[in-house]
Parts: C-alpha cells; structure tokens; sequence
C-alpha cells in the first residue's frame, strides 16, 4: 500500500492518501487529502504538525448530534467546515457503553448487521448522496491539505475515500484494502472499548456487538456497492446521478490531486 500513517498521537486513524497510483498512471499527491477520526482531542503538537504539513481545511462528516456532543477542536489557521453524512448518528458512533449494551445484549449479530444496514442507506438516503457530493465538490476548490473525518475515521469518511479514490482513478482492489486498512489501525481503540466493557461487567454477547461497530468489513462496504449496482447502475452511474460528479468536477479533482 502506497498510503503513510501520520504520526498523530491524539487522532485515530490518520491517513494520507497520497501515493496511491489513479488515472493514467498518476499518483496522488501527498499532503493534500488526509482521513482520519475526530480531532475533537487532538493536542497542541499535533496541531502543529498538521499546519507545518500544510493543512488548511478540516472537514467533519459527523451528525450534528456528533458534533455538539464532541466539537472538533479549532486550530488556528486551520479552517473547520461541517458536512453532515447523516442527520443522526446512524453507525452508532457517538454512543455510550451503556447506551450500546442495552440495544445489543441479546443477538451476538445485531451489531454486524446494524453495520451492514447502516452502509446501504448512506448510499440511498438522498441527505447521505447530497453531503458526499458537496464534499467531493469542495474538494474540488479548496486550498492547501484537507483533512475529512468522522468519529473513528473508518465508515463515513471510509465512503467518501471510495467515491474519491474511484474519481481519481484508483484501482478498485486498491481502493477495498485502503477501506479495510482501518480495522488494524483501529486495534487498540476496540481493546480499550472492550476493557471498559469487560470492567462493567457487560456480557461476552454485547462485547461481540461492539467489536462489530467497531470495525470494518468486506460485507459492511459489499452491501453499500452491491446497493450501489443493484439500484443505480453501476458506480460511474451513482456517482454521476446521485453524487454530481461530472466530467468538470472530475477533471478539477483529477488535475488538483494527481501528480502531472
């Protein structure tokens, strides 16, 4: 894999997609387009690492509920925009322990299948199409580094890195292993959420759900593509139709982030 993991030590997940090789053989440029989690915590040295890299925008993909109940943090110079995937926190990432336990603690797969679910309508709720379509639009114009990012980086952001990753021209396998990239950088974030569970006495059963919405999976992204060729036509047709993307907004993004 071509992507570098950015030496953030208070934000999960952080990735620079620089490197991956698109259209015609082009590669990404680095420093430009980085997907992580929140920032709602992220330090003082961290910040400066971000600026001294050249970061410029940061992007929240997270509900308004998500956003009030953790703001992202402000860093100055940096400037924060909020594009809202979903009007509620439909991957149940802004969710107590104790909230999850009392929806999960009967059926080991309510959460996998919660998972899965929850992909094939940020596919289909229009409010989901729209908010991915403004996002790969302001990318389009913005100036300097652009961070995006949802709570753990791995689901929101994880769909906008696909339909990004497919307008530059990745490879499609290229483009699932990125996806999937956030299940082992995301090891210690279940261990700890596991500990607390385990310390509050919650059954092996609500554990197991946890683990499911703590992740990623190739079934989690299948049903969103799977949706997306059964019920719009093919990716090139989704991305179009629902997403906006014509051959300007591509060119724009392909000439801006490709590497000549």
């Amino acid at each position: 894999m071509a992507e570098e993991l950015l030496p953030l030590k208070t934000v999960r997940n952080p990735r620079d997609l620089g490197g991956y090789t698109g259209f015609a053989g082009r590669k990404i440029k680095a420093g430009l387009l980085l997907r992580t989690g929140t920032v709602a915590a992220i330090s003082e040295e961290d910040g400066n690492y971000l600026r001294a890299r050249g970061v410029k925008t940061i992007i929240d993909l997270r509900s308004p509920q998500e956003c009030r109940k953790r703001p992202d943090k402000k860093l100055a110079g940096i400037q924060n925009v909020n594009i809202p995937v979903n009007s509620r926190d439909q991957t149940k990432a802004g969710a107590s322990l104790a909230e999850l336990a009392r929806q999960y603690g009967l059926d080991p797969l309510a959460g996998f299948r919660h998972m899965v679910e929850s992909y094939r309508l940020m596919v289909t709720e229009e409010h989901a199409q729209a908010a991915f379509g403004q996002v790969l639009a302001y990318l389009a114009e913005t100036e300097g580094g652009t961070i995006y990012h949802c709570s753990e980086g791995k689901d929101r952001t994880g769909l906008v890195t696909v339909f990004l990753l497919t307008v530059l021209g990745v490879d499609p396998e290229t483009i699932r292993q990125d996806y999937l990239l956030s299940a082992p950088y995301l090891n210690d974030y279940r261990a700890k959420r596991d500990k607390e569970a385990r310390e509050n006495g919650e059954s092996l059963v609500q554990r197991a759900n946890l683990r499911s919405l703590g992740t990623v999976n190739n079934e989690y992204l299948d049903s969103a593509l799977i949706t997306i060729d059964q019920e719009y036509g093919g990716m090139e047709a989704f991305l179009t139709r629902q997403l906006g993307v014509t051959p300007v907004l591509r060119d724009q993004l392909r000439a801006k982030y490709l590497e000549e």
